[in-house]
């Protein structure tokens, strides 16, 4: 340890250092070796009570070249400059970037970095870590020209400050230092800080207009860790969104969520050094508005071609679809003709000739329907086309025919004194004339008998017949088409009773 404190006051004599070479320059041999002059100056100036003898020389070397620039060091001091400029001296590296603490205990401390952005054509020789206790400024050297982008500070005492930066060296020298944000306690960390995220706020979580929000994230880490919070890497707005802490979890409460309040939150958990994040996407949506304008693009037939443009919110979510109807002017009542459609174009079909309609559109999101419409200013007119219906020509049939009987006349008996009745059936077009013949005489309009025609059903009617009614009974038929006859044979009987009848009836 006595050693180290050496390296503390490098950044005074670094200035020294790059005077230096200038004088070094003058010597043609070491001229070659610029890299590792730097790599050495630290060692000469950290022992300056015994460099100074063997410094004494170049020391002397600028004094006699102060006066010579009054006689002859005017042109000697060019000839110096010539091969510098030829040669472009070498230019230091940019800092270190992202110096940070990877790990920590009671008696060691390990950083981490990454190369600087700018190195330059002469290359990188290494890195070189100091640190100081808080309360002093002396920096001790804890790593020299190591290549690697880590580094541990070991045989540590728990409960001090340390200020850590990491320096870069190539043959322009020293680089600026990237250091880390603050001072790091040497001490045991019993639980390294981890926020458990759970499983349903991993991805984008959505919640409506004026729902409640009270979403609570788990997380560990000995000692306590320190909460904060952070909304699109800003403070918190503290009055509409209350932060709750406790050792265990961290809850993010909103009584009444609206629009504003989505974005990307972001939690961190710190113990010491050591930190851990978590984010959360909240999307607050409700319904959309109106689509933008309506318009109808044409008519023809029966169909009618719509256009319309989105909404100009669509409540904080996309557009799922459109709900399109049509209303009759003559009713005013309106129907939807299509549901969920996605395009920005429709035609309706079916409309009814002679009517006029109007057309409204709704936008909908995963929310619903939006409560108010855009509606076509123009009127679709179904025209009538003016078609006169002609019925279709059927070539007349002929259902002429001469008449024919269907069901004949059939040989009858009756009794005497009972009425008897004689059917036959006939069919024909046009109607047929009927006319019943006894033995080839026409009846006529004799009052014994009864003649009835009905759906070409033909009935004679013989009342109470006698012995003389019977014969040859005949029907005739006639129409233009020819005529028909059917005949039959009628026999009256006469009732004969025995002698015992006979007195039985007196």
């Amino acid at each position: 340890m006595p050693g180290k404190p050496a390296p503390i006051k490098k950044a005074p004599a670094k200035k020294a250092a790059a005077k230096a070479p200038e004088p070094a320059a003058k010597a043609p041999e070491p001229a070659p070796e610029p890299e590792p002059a730097p790599v050495e100056a630290p060692p000469a100036e950290a022992a300056p009570a015994e460099a100074a003898p063997a410094e004494a020389v170049p020391a002397e070397a600028p004094a006699e070249a102060a006066p010579a620039p009054e006689g002859e060091a005017a042109p000697a001091a060019p000839a110096e400059d010539t091969p510098a400029a030829e040669g472009s001296a070498p230019v230091p590296t940019s800092a270190p970037l992202d110096v940070g603490v990877e790990d920590v205990n009671d008696s060691s401390l390990t950083i981490k970095w990454t190369t600087p952005e700018t190195i330059g054509d002469s290359g990188l020789n290494g890195y070189t870590v100091e640190y100081h206790k808080d309360g002093t400024s002396d920096w001790v050297v804890a790593q020299e020209l190591t290549s690697a982008n880590r580094c541990c500070i070991k045989n540590l005492t728990a409960g001090d400050l340390l200020h850590v930066r990491v320096v870069a060296v190539n043959a322009g020298g020293r680089s600026e230092p990237g250091t880390l944000a603050g001072p790091v306690p040497i001490r045991e960390v019993a639980d390294r800080p981890r926020i458990r995220v759970p499983r349903a706020l991993r991805s984008r979580y959505v919640k409506q207009v004026g729902a409640q929000i009270n979403l609570v994230f788990p997380f560990i880490g000995k000692p306590k860790p320190a909460v904060s919070w952070l909304k699109d890497g800003q403070p918190l707005d503290t009055k509409r969104v209350n932060i709750r802490n406790s050792d265990k979890d961290s809850i993010l409460f909103i009584r009444s969520a609206q629009r504003e309040d989505s974005g990307v939150y972001e939690m961190t958990v710190k113990v010491d050094s050591f930190e851990d994040k978590a984010s959360l996407t909240l999307q607050i949506v409700e319904l959309p508005g109106p689509p933008a304008s309506m318009k109808l693009v044409d008519s023809w037939g029966f169909n009618a071609a719509l256009e319309w443009t989105p909404p100009k919110d669509s409540g904080n979510t996309e557009i799922t679809g459109y709900t399109i109807q049509k209303a009759d002017r003559k009713t005013g009542e309106w129907f939807t003709v299509l549901e969920n459609y996605h395009r920005l174009t429709a035609t309706v079909s079916d409309l009814i000739m002679g009517n006029s309609y109007c057309f409204r559109v709704f936008a909908q999101n995963q929310v619903g329907t939006s409560e108010s419409c855009a509606v076509t200013k123009e009127v679709a007119t179904i025209q009538k086309t003016g078609i006169v219906y002609k019925p279709p020509e059927y070539q007349e049939r002929d259902y002429s025919e001469a008449p024919k009987f269907t069901t004949p006349l059939s040989d009858r008996a009756a009794t005497v004194g009972y009425t008897t009745k004689l059917l036959c059936s006939v069919r024909g077009c046009p109607k047929p004339k009927i006319e019943w013949l006894k033995n080839q005489m026409v009846i006529g309009n004799d009052p014994k008998f009864r003649q009835i025609s009905n759906q070409g059903i033909c009935s004679l009617e013989i009342r109470k017949p006698c012995s003389f009614d019977g014969g040859v009974y005949t029907c005739r038929a006639k129409n233009a088409q020819g005529e028909a006859t059917v005949s039959c044979k009628l026999e009256v009987k006469q009732i004969i009773l025995s002698d015992a009848d006979k007195e039985k009836g007196k």
